[in-house]
């Protein structure tokens, strides 16, 4: 296949989709709002997964790369009550099978891999127009073009490609999320490292909770999540640090200090992060030249899988683009009806957060664990 491909979005997906494609030799081109590749923080941690993330870091030939990030001990976990008390704690025994990486790491590792200015930094979307033929125009604030007859939307969430084929938007899944850091923990904010341990801490109780991950450098990740209208978060002055901290803690009176200390102790700012979704079982009829990938496509509340289904949905379609080079419009559609299966089968996000978030919690998450007595 020689007709160039372009790429909206330089996240996971949209980032393994171009290494892969030039794998294979495929011209492409990826677009990204964000003025440089560390314009802003990269989220947290990921669990790569053997079964969708490993397999598209290994047809990017990027396997070796990507075992050099993973931080050891991030796989152990702990389950708490509100009051602190301990339910379970599973150490990291070197078994398991979803190794931890740093998304900005593994991102980096993507984006070196990529020729020399296969990305196009700075270019926000602005709007996408049909030609006809299946050609498309993507016009960029800055005032420039570019046409194309393979468009592919990684541009997540709020995808600027996605009302070609879509009319669905995402919508409020019921949970807010305030995000905070805890930085150098170990010597800053001892008691908290403390009560994170090496990997990952839930504290839970009914309709609301904590979950913590220890990053690299001894970085605390923090989200204080509760099941709130959606009016609630816009309530909060985020402008103020203090307010916003004090106002999300008050949700949580009663609880253990050494949890609420979670987000009162804080380094950065307080960050809302409302849940959203696209509908279960999102799908379209196959437009032209045109194709979603990610988020863009299955957006679900966190669940795991988010970021591992992005870059499988990148490397499997390279390879039908790649081996489909005189038809771009069957390897579209074998892509769309493939991806729409795979997410359909880990859709439900929210199913797990009724779980940790249930009117029994923490007992449920015991239960998911397979630690509980049944008493």
């Amino acid at each position: 296949m020689t007709t160039p491909v372009t790429v909206i979005g330089a996240g996971l997906g949209g980032l393994v989709l171009a290494r892969v494609l030039q794998v294979h030799g495929v011209p492409v081109t990826v677009h990204e709002a964000e003025p440089s590749p560390t314009a802003r923080t990269q989220g947290g941690l990921l669990d790569i997964h053997p079964w969708n993330g490993e397999p598209a870091l290994e047809a990017a030939g990027l396997v070796d790369g990507f075992r050099g990030l993973v931080l050891p001990g991030r796989q152990s976990y702990r389950v708490l009550d509100r009051e602190g008390t301990v339910w379970l704690d599973r150490p990291d025994d070197g078994e398991g099978d979803r190794p931890e990486v740093q998304r900005g790491d593994l991102r980096r590792l993507l984006l070196d891999s990529l020729e020399p200015g296969t990305v196009r930094w700075g270019h926000k979307v602005s709007g996408v127009r049909p030609l006809g033929g299946g050609r498309h125009e993507v016009g960029f604030t800055d005032g420039t073009t570019v046409t194309t007859s393979v468009l592919v939307g990684a541009d997540g969430a709020w995808s600027r490609v996605r009302p070609l084929l879509s009319d669905a938007m995402p919508e409020y899944a019921g949970i807010s999320t305030v995000e905070t850091f805890l930085l150098d923990a170990d010597t800053r904010h001892p008691a908290a490292a403390a009560l994170v341990g090496g990997g990952s801490l839930m504290a839970l109780g009914p309709g609301k909770g904590f979950l913590a991950h220890r990053e690299s450098r001894g970085t605390l990740h923090v989200y204080a999540q509760l099941r709130k209208p959606q009016d609630w978060l816009g309530g909060i002055d985020f402008d103020d640090p203090a307010a916003a901290a004090a106002q999300v803690v008050a949700e949580f009176e009663g609880w253990a200090p050494e949890l609420t200390a979670l987000i009162t102790d804080t380094d950065t700012p307080p960050v809302p992060r409302p849940f959203l979704t696209l509908p279960v079982g999102h799908r379209w009829d196959r437009v032209p030249g045109v194709t979603l990938l990610g988020d863009a496509a299955h957006l679900v509340p966190p669940n795991g899988e988010g970021a591992n289904l992005a870059m499988f949905d990148g490397a499997e379609l390279a390879r039908l683009l790649a081996g489909h080079p005189d038809d771009v419009e069957a390897a579209l559609a074998e892509h769309e009806r493939a991806m729409v299966a795979r997410a359909a089968a880990t859709e439900d996000g929210l199913e797990m957060f009724e779980v940790m978030l249930a009117d029994d919690a923490p007992r449920g998450m015991v239960r998911v664990f397979g630690d509980d007595d049944g008493s």
